[in-house]
């Protein structure tokens, strides 16, 4: 080490159990700073993480004679440090490039699911500023009430991604949308709310007024600001997967020359070459750890052009069931228009999203580049197809070959073998050594072949292998866990396997430098055991529990003394001059009501009617009249 007082006196240096776990990590950290600063002194900078793996990668490997189990003294330490300056300046190795390869792709590659909430996150902190300045401004003046609406355009834009607050038609356009829904007599009533609600109604303003101006420049009455992603990425999708598909054919193509090299230098009289045999095997390291990536990026691409058009397709009918809605209508309620432009901004973000996507893949493409330099300078244009003469045998060829002399399982009864036939989801099986055959890589002294599961797939202990050939899987099978060390055992001479394999759960170590946990040692062994435990629900119905429920009756005297008491409470409150627009004042009257009143009523009395009966004024037999009077009315008294 530079420097003493970065080590202990003693004579040795314990990086076991037995030393406290701040103190290893601090002699960790001050190993790799200073083989960092060296680098830098050399004239080449590395990151931390780098040199942590490399690290790592030196410690793991027996030729270095680094033993977990003994007490590592300052003279390993600076051991270590020149073996691992020494391999991090080798610029012409292609195992340092393909290190370097993978630590690039760690670092920037996330899965999809990840990705999308890494970039909510990174939308999120730009809007905070504008946000805190919105909910927390205090207005005074009818001046300030025009800033505080201009703030609130501006945040509407920064949140859609449909345009610059300098672009002035944008903030025009986008001001017209805003008044629509959300005029600028509404302020006060916005001040008064609380910072969470403010919040919540800025955003979903945002929301509406994007689904607004969407829906403005698909009738063509606004929008010329706007993107035409539905028509972009049609066009970038295509673009980008021929692209990587172009790269992907250059890197399998130089991977199948270099198998056929390898191939030929162990031929019983192998023929001379000018670049070493372990080169080469690092150059094929090399340009398979890039297939490997190019397939992953092309995957995430297939997978981005399947999302577009979904969102196209919902986009479309979004639109035309908004246009039924609002159609030859001067007005339409804002419960069934508001949730069609939210859908709207939604489908939208999600385009904004696949386009932020495949952007990012297509960096991570073109930034791979650089590390294929060391193995693309190994041969002179031509010189390797020269060498070759005939056309290398692709991978296609080989597992066409070999798919004739399959496994039959009663050759080796002990073993559990799955086959095309027998198995359901075949082709879904999590295969060991990223589908490479382990027997190959440690019988023909590190050649990368790939393997052949219509030949048969071996399963041991839950894991499954295939191989290149029929007697590699035999002679596998016979000492499986023998083959599995010494799959390790090549590792550990070539730690750009480690990743290249997916070896991690034999390498526990083999973490980045940032997930390094305290008292992490330099070599970490693997864990073979771990607990496991189980439970059994104990209420296998779902409960309702009643919060508000009391069993002691002292409580529930308590709140009904409580309740009682409020009776003659009274709330008192003050408004002031310069607060009277922080909420609603509201003023109620008592209107006049009809009144009725009655002086007289009316009566009635009923006499008896007079009736009077004549009788004999006809006359009769005789010639003098006699005329009979009687008078029937009835008496009063009555």
């Amino acid at each position: 080490m530079t420097t003493d007082s970065k080590t202990p006196r003693a004579s040795g240096v314990d990086l076991r159990e037995n030393m406290p776990r701040a103190q290893a990590q601090s002699l960790i950290k001050n190993l790799i700073r200073e083989i960092a600063q060296e680098c830098a002194a050399r004239g080449h900078v590395v990151s931390e993480t780098l040199v942590a793996f490399m690290v790592k990668a030196v410690v793991l490997d027996p030729r270095n004679l680094f033993n977990d189990d003994r007490t590592i003294t300052k003279q390993d330490f600076r051991k270590l440090v020149e073996l691992c300056v020494d391999k991090l300046m080798d610029q012409g190795s292609p195992a340092l490039d393909t290190i370097k390869m993978q630590v690039f792709f760690d670092m920037n590659y996330t899965s999809r699911r990840e990705f999308i909430e890494e970039h909510q996150r990174v939308l999120q902190s730009r809007l905070v500023p504008v946000s805190r300045e919105i909910t927390d401004s205090r207005v005074k003046t009818h001046e300030d009430l025009e800033g505080l609406y201009c703030k609130i355009v501006s945040y509407v834009l920064l949140c859609s991604g449909l345009g610059t607050p300098n672009d002035i038609n944008t903030v025009r356009e986008a001001t017209a949308s805003l008044q629509s829904v959300f005029p600028q007599s509404k302020l006060g009533t916005f001040m008064s709310l609380v910072k969470k609600d403010k919040e919540q109604q800025l955003n979903e303003l945002s929301k509406i007024v994007t689904g607004i101006c969407l829906f403005n420049k698909d009738s063509g009455k606004g929008g010329e600001g706007i993107e035409d992603l539905p028509a972009i990425l049609n066009e970038a999708i295509p673009s980008t997967c021929k692209e990587i598909e172009c790269e992907l054919e250059l890197s399998m193509t130089r991977a199948w020359q270099y198998t056929t090299l390898l191939e030929r230098f162990m031929e019983p009289e192998p023929k001379s070459c000018v670049v070493p045999v372990d080169i080469v095997k690092q150059a094929l390291y090399n340009v398979r750890q890039h297939e490997a990536f190019l397939k992953v990026i092309l995957a995430d691409v297939v997978v981005c052009a399947k999302q577009v058009e979904s969102l196209q397709t919902d986009l479309g009918s979004q639109i035309h069931l908004l246009r039924l809605t609002v159609h030859s209508k001067t007005a339409v309620p804002t419960g069934q228009v508001y949730p069609h432009f939210t859908a709207l901004e939604k489908l939208w973000s999600g385009l904004q999203n696949e386009m932020v996507r495949l952007d990012i893949l297509s960096s991570i493409m073109v930034n791979l580049r650089p590390f294929l330099a060391a193995q693309s300078q190994l041969f002179l244009d031509g010189q390797l197809e020269d060498m070759l003469g005939l056309q290398p045998k692709s991978d296609a060829e080989r597992l066409k070959d070999s798919s004739e002399n399959r496994i039959d399982p009663s050759d080796i009864k002990t073993q559990e073998w799955h086959l095309p036939e027998t198995t359901a989801d075949f082709d879904k099986l999590p295969l060991q050594y990223n589908g490479m055959c382990g027997y190959s890589l440690v019988e023909k002294d590190g050649l990368l072949l790939p393997g052949n599961p219509s030949i048969g797939v071996l399963k041991h202990r839950e894991k499954y292998y295939v191989f290149s050939s029929k007697e590699a899987a035999l002679s596998f099978a016979l000492k499986p866990d023998e083959n599995i060390a010494r799959v390790a055992e090549v590792a550990k001479r070539s730690p750009e396997l480690i990743q290249l394999l997916e070896l991690h759960q034999h390498f526990a170590c083999v973490t980045p430098y940032s997930e390094m946990q305290s008292g992490e040692r330099l070599l970490v062994k693997p864990m073979l055991k771990c607990d496991s435990s189980t439970q059994t629900d104990t209420h296998l119905l779902e409960t309702n529990i009643v919060k508000s429920y009391e069993w002691n009756e002292w409580e529930l005297r308590r709140k009904a003394i409580k309740l009682a008491n409020l009776r003659y409470k009274v709330t008192h409150s003050m408004q002031t001059n310069l607060s009277h627009m922080r909420r609603d004042n509201v003023t109620q009257i008592y209107l006049p009501k009809d009144a009725v009143c009655q002086s007289k009523r009316d009566g009635k009395s009923n006499v008896p009617k007079p009736q009077v009966y004549l009788a004999g004024l006809r006359g009769g037999k005789t010639q003098t009249a006699h005329m009979i009077k009687t008078n029937l009315t009835r008496s009063v008294d009555e």
